[in-house]
């Protein structure tokens, strides 16, 4: 873990992933992957090994180099919109009760999913969403761009550095630190490389999260 960014004690703004930080997906994932590993005939546990570091495009390039890229993003798209209908999932533990607590206008989504998705696990799980989310579509880079915080923080109005980046994964981690911000990790056994602070779990981040969103360290 690093030094955090000076901060100026303007309004401070908090800045969420969705998927592992609010949203517990990971078993979503895995067997959205699997499924489409098994209609291309392949091994499901290296699809879903290089899906974890990569973004979709990328992963059909080294899976399955000899397929259309473009029916095989159609056929994951599928895969996920029925998940979002059908599938089992919940939010972490604590995360309503944080996103209500936050002010309105105050936080953001940042999200490497799509926005229909979210809102529809959000209606599933019951948790609010905020007037600002940026998701897959809205930006030409995705995470470790910073391109996805920095939309989220000029949408919100805010400086890079008064703004708080919670994440889980290393690509979002670096998305976040690649645009001059505080990155908290969470939901992580161990302190993903690079970040400010390590909390076990969301729940356990929620106190300081709504003391960074106050204008207190």
């Amino acid at each position: 873990m690093i030094s955090e960014p000076g901060r100026t004690g303007a309004t401070s703004h908090v800045l969420f992933d969705v998927d592992g930080t609010l949203i517990d997906a990971l078993d979503n994932q895995r067997l959205v992957w699997r499924t489409w590993a098994e209609r291309y005939g392949l091994d499901p546990v290296e699809v879903y090994r290089v899906a974890l570091r990569t973004r979709p495009m990328e992963t059909f390039a080294q899976v399955a180099p000899d397929q259309d890229p473009r029916d095989c993003l159609a056929t994951l798209h599928e895969l996920e919109d029925e998940d979002v209908r059908s599938g089992t999932y919940t939010a972490f533990d604590g995360a309503a009760e944080l996103l209500n607590a936050l002010r309105p206008g105050a936080w953001a989504l940042v999200t490497s999913n799509y926005e229909h998705r979210v809102r529809g696990r959000f209606a599933r799980t019951g948790l609010p969403v905020p007037e600002v989310l940026v998701d897959a579509a809205a930006v030409p880079e995705g995470k470790p761009s910073p391109v996805p915080y920095l939309q989220a923080a000029a949408r919100l109005g805010a400086r890079p550095e008064d703004c708080l980046v919670i994440e889980d994964a290393p690509s979002g981690v670096q998305s976040g630190l690649r645009a001059g911000m505080t990155v908290w990790g969470v939901n992580t056994p161990a302190a993903v490389k690079g970040v400010h602070r390590h909390f076990d779990s969301l729940s356990e981040a929620a106190h300081d999260i709504l003391a960074f969103a106050s204008g207190l360290r």
